[in-house]
Parts: C-alpha cells; sequence; structure tokens
C-alpha cells in the first residue's frame, strides 16, 4: 500500500494467503447448497459459535435484515438502541422490506441498553398496539466508539429475553474484537442469544461477506429472506474460501490492532490541538481544539493531498474525526500517522 487508510477496518483487502485459497477454492452452485467450500465455512461458523446452523450472506446489513425478516413478521416491533448500526445506518431496512416497527431506547455510555428501557419499551397485549417480537444488542458497539459489550450482560439481557417471550438478536459485526479486548472465547459473548451476525471483511481482513448463525430452522428462514433480497449466491466459495482462513486465522491478532489504536491515541494526545474524545478496542475519535485555525474538512484533506493518509470527519457526531486500525495498519504506520498530523498543526 502506498497509502494509509484509516476510515474504516472496511478497507482491508485480503492477504495473499486468502488470494491464493480464492484461486484455488473448490466450487459449486450455493443456491443447491452444492458449493463445499460455503458448506464449511457456515459448518464451522456455526460450531464456534454453538448453534445449529448459518448462512453465508453479503454483508453485514443483510446479515441484520435477514434475522430480522426471518424472526419477525410485518406490523410486529424490534427494540434497538437508537444509535445501533441497524436504526442508524442500515437505511432502515427493517420497516422499508419488512415492515417491522423499531422501538429505540437509548444506548448508554457502555453500549448497553438499560432493563429497565428494554421492560418499557415491550408493547402491553392490546390490538391497538404492534406485538413486540426481539430486541437487538451491538458488540462492539460501533457508534459508541467500539465498546464492546461483556458476557456477563449480554446474559442478563438473554434472561430478561427469555421471562418476557422475546428474541435476542446480536449484531456481532465485530464480535471478535469484543473477544479479543476481554481474552474471551467468542461463543461466550453470545450465551444465550438467538442469532448472531458477524462480519469477515473487516478486522478479519476477507474482501467480503458475513455469516449469520442461529437454529437451523431460523436459518431456513433467513435463507427465503436472502434468497428475496437478491442474495443468493452461486459459486460462492471463491469468497468463503478467504472468509474461512479469515475465521481461523485472524481473529487472534485482533488485539494487535487494539494496541495500535491506544498507541495512536497516546501519541495524538501529545500534539497541541488534539483532544482524544475515546479509544476503544480499534477505535479512536479526536476533535480539533478551537485553537486549531482549519475545519476538520481542510485537517483531513491536508492529510491525504499531504502525507497519503486518509481519514474522515465521523458522519455520526459532528466535530469529530474516526479512526479505525486493521490488519494494514502497523507500527510504522503508526508513528507516520503521529508524525504527519503534527506537521499539518504546526
Amino acid at each position: 500500500m502506498n497509502y494509509i487508510d484509516l476510515r474504516s477496518d472496511t478497507v482491508t483487502h485480503p492477504t495473499p494467503e486468502m488470494r491464493e485459497a480464492m484461486a484455488n477454492a473448490q466450487v459449486g452452485d450455493d443456491v443447491y447448497h452444492d458449493d463445499p467450500t460455503v458448506n464449511q465455512l457456515e459448518a464451522d461458523a456455526a460450531a464456534m459459535f454453538g448453534k445449529e446452523a448459518a448462512v453465508f450472506v453479503t454483508s453485514g446489513t443483510q446479515g441484520n435484515l435477514c434475522a430480522l425478516l426471518a424472526h419477525c413478521q410485518r406490523g410486529e416491533s424490534a427494540i434497538i438502541g437508537d444509535t445501533s448500526h441497524i436504526f442508524r445506518y442500515e437505511q432502515g431496512g427493517m420497516a422499508q422490506l419488512g415492515g417491522i416497527l423499531p422501538h429505540t431506547v437509548p444506548v448508554q455510555d457502555d453500549a448497553t441498553l438499560r432493563l429497565s428501557d428494554l421492560e418499557a419499551a415491550i408493547n402491553p397485549d392490546d390490538e391497538h398496539k404492534p406485538v413486540t417480537r426481539l430486541v437487538a444488542l451491538e458488540n462492539t458497539h460501533n457508534s459508541a466508539g467500539g465498546i464492546p459489550v461483556s458476557a456477563d450482560y449480554t446474559r442478563l439481557v438473554a434472561q430478561f429475553a427469555r421471562r418476557n417471550g422475546l428474541i435476542l438478536h446480536i449484531d456481532g459485526a465485530r464480535i471478535f474484537n469484543a473477544a479479543a479486548a476481554f481474552g474471551l472465547d467468542a461463543k461466550s459473548l453470545v450465551d444465550g442469544a438467538d442469532s448472531l451476525s458477524f462480519c469477515l471483511s473487516k478486522g478479519l481482513c476477507a474482501p467480503a461477506g458475513s455469516v449469520l448463525v442461529g437454529e437451523r430452522d431460523f436459518i431456513r428462514r433467513a435463507r427465503r429472506a436472502r434468497k428475496a433480497l437478491g442474495g443468493s449466491m452461486r459459486q460462492a466459495g471463491v469468497l468463503a474460501a478467504a472468509g474461512l482462513l479469515a475465521l481461523h486465522t485472524m481473529r487472534d491478532r485482533l488485539i494487535d490492532d487494539h494496541e495500535n489504536a491506544q498507541l495512536l491515541a497516546e501519541g495524538l494526545s501529545e500534539i497541541p490541538g488534539i483532544a482524544i474524545n475515546s479509544q476503544h478496542t480499534n477505535f479512536v475519535f479526536f476533535s480539533l481544539s478551537a485553537a486549531v485555525d482549519m475545519t476538520l474538512d481542510e485537517f483531513v484533506g491536508a492529510l491525504r493531498q499531504e502525507y497519503n493518509i486518509y481519514m474522515s470527519p465521523y458522519a455520526g457526531e459532528q466535530g469529530q474525526v474516526r479512526l479505525r486500525t486493521h490488519y494494514w495498519i502497523d507500527r510504522e504506520a503508526i508513528n507516520k500517522i503521529i508524525a504527519a498530523v503534527n506537521a499539518v498543526l504546526t
């Protein structure tokens, strides 16, 4: 790479080993369940999380939408965080395509949803109100700054859901980052959840794809939803081959991204004009102080034009820049970023 890209961990591209695996992948028609590489990816993902089955989907957004369409009927309600990815960044697909009503509750500073808020969001058995069917969590939580959500909290929500006859879905796009942060097996972070979607194409470095796991009958319904959304693929083993390597070889190194994010935050914090707002897992959020005589757009533009360093103001919160470290951001890159930011501001 002749540039340094911190805009997201979605910018990762496949490793040489992944490219080789893709070139040599055994393939078949996945719609007929004939692609052996996709079948292996789905089986391994289901086993990793202690679930009965899995389905390979094109993206995290599609995985979440397939889950909601499989769990909920039109006119039913799902409880989600007011800053969750499902609510903020998935174009309201649950309502557009599923007729599912989002009932938002506040996301707390630690990325959790208060149980009292969840309780209050459950509609009574009243013909005037939609039936409350599902609650969704996000781990790690994007808009909360990449904060990982603990296994203990998730179990509490799972118990709450069971007591109230609700389904628990986890948007685990970065569930392996959460596992790395806590030093836990990722399976423990979804204990009691009915379904989980996770991404292969972010910190795990695969070029595309996510996996949705759950009980067998749920996955059967999710496959039907995937077909309706145009997400059924044919010789998808080419992508699944990279996904298998991502799943089995890239999880343990995510702690490197977290350590690099911490080093980046520490280095930037020493530069006059930079205010670090938060640093969790592979996320760093910062602002420019009032003393800096340039806008955020001018700042990131200078970094790009003069140093080939890509950043972008964070759309979720005005006045902030969000950085994400990933496989292609090493210690040398961290030092270059800190030096370039210092040069631009001085």
